[in-house]
This record gives C-alpha cells, structure tokens and sequence, in this order.
C-alpha cells in the first residue's frame, strides 16, 4: 500500500480564497478516493495580526490593505462568490473581519483530538457563511460544539493562553519557508500549490505526486 500523501493547508479563517480552496481540494479528493490517500494538516496564517479585538469593517479594511474602488472590490466579492458556489461553497455578506488567533488555538486542539477538519470547515461557515464572529470565544466554543468537541473544553482553552505558543511556533515556521500568501497547499513538505485552485488542478497535481512518490 503506497503512503498517503502528507498535505499542509496553510490558510486562514476570515480568507475566502482558502474557503474556495479547502473546497476545491475536497472535490479533488473525492474524485481521487481509492486511488490517493491522504494525511490533511491545517497550519496557521494570520491575514490581520494585529488587529484590534472588535475587528474592522470589511470595506474600510479592504480599501486600506488593497485600494482599488467600491466597484472593483464589489466585482471582486461577485467572484469569490461565484467560485465559491461552483464548488459547493456559499459566501454571503461579511460586514466586518477579524483576528483569527484564538480560532487558530482550538484549530490545533482539534488536531491532537482527531477533529481538525471538521472544526476547520465549521468555522469557514461560521464566518463566511452566517456572518458570525470568529474572534468571539462563545462563538468560538459553539462552533467547537458543531465540530463535534467539547464545548467546556474549548471554552477553557480559550480562557488561558494554552497552545499559544504552539501556534505562534507554526506560523514562524511556515513564514520562515517563504509562505506569505494563502491559502498554501504543501503536499509531501516539498510541492507548492498556491491559491484557490479549481477541484481539476489539485487532482491533477495529487495525481501526478502520488505517481511519482
């Protein structure tokens, strides 16, 4: 039996792009079930480090990070939307973003408890899907709940600093490879696919990797 494939997902939450990734990569994979095994590891990235606890409007972030015109980012949000849509993904309004760091805490809890995926896709809807905050920590701890994890758990983890560390050690880590946009797919700690990617050119790539491996 040949090995799995290992894959690091580097992303963040408030990123759409990732949600359109994340999305395309599970059509790929499921075209590519019995034929490529895989081992999925979500990574952190921060899009907004340091932004302050009650967040920005998105508008106002947008322009400042970006420029451009209200049109250009409408258009640009059309198709996101879009995208997202042809993959099973559904974007609906945002009005603010958020610092993703405690998020990324419960993220690498949910690793070590085997339900990594499922709080990762939960929280991707949480935000981009029904709006809500993903810096809150009863949002945070209900979203655990979804994902099926305990909710008491969560909520204590996000009263203390545990796996601060942990999570700040990755993102040094992934930054200091050369990672800087997401999301980034690393399959194998050595192929780079960048950005959200159609469902087509990641079962193209896993497909060939796998071959070659």
């Amino acid at each position: 039996m040949p090995q799995p494939l290992k894959i690091d997902f580097v992303s963040d939450v408030v990123c759409p792009w990732c949600a359109v990734g994340l999305a395309s990569l599970d059509r790929a994979l499921e075209k590519l079930q019995g034929e490529v095994e895989v081992e999925l590891h979500f990574q952190p990235f921060e899009l907004n480090p340091q932004m302050a606890p009650e967040g920005e409007d998105i508008n106002e972030h947008l322009a400042k990070k970006y420029g451009g015109t209200q049109a250009q980012r409408d258009a640009a949000r059309a198709a996101i939307r879009e995208r997202g849509a042809a993959v099973g993904f559904t974007f609906n309004q945002r009005e603010r973003t958020y610092n993703t760091f405690d998020a990324h805490r419960l993220l690498h809890w949910a690793g070590l408890e085997g339900r990594q995926r499922e709080l990762k896709a939960a929280l991707l809807r949480a935000y981009h899907t029904e709006g809500r905050d993903p810096s809150s920590h009863d949002v945070l701890a209900g979203v655990a709940a979804e994902a099926g994890l305990a909710p008491a758990r969560a909520a204590q983890i996000l009263a203390s600093d545990e796996f601060a560390a942990e999570v700040r050690a990755n993102e040094r880590h992934w930054q200091q490879l050369g990672i800087s946009s997401v999301p980034s797919v690393i399959v194998n700690d050595r192929h780079l696919i960048q950005g959200g990617q159609p469902p087509e050119v990641f079962e193209q790539a896993l497909r060939q990797i796998a071959t070659a491996a």
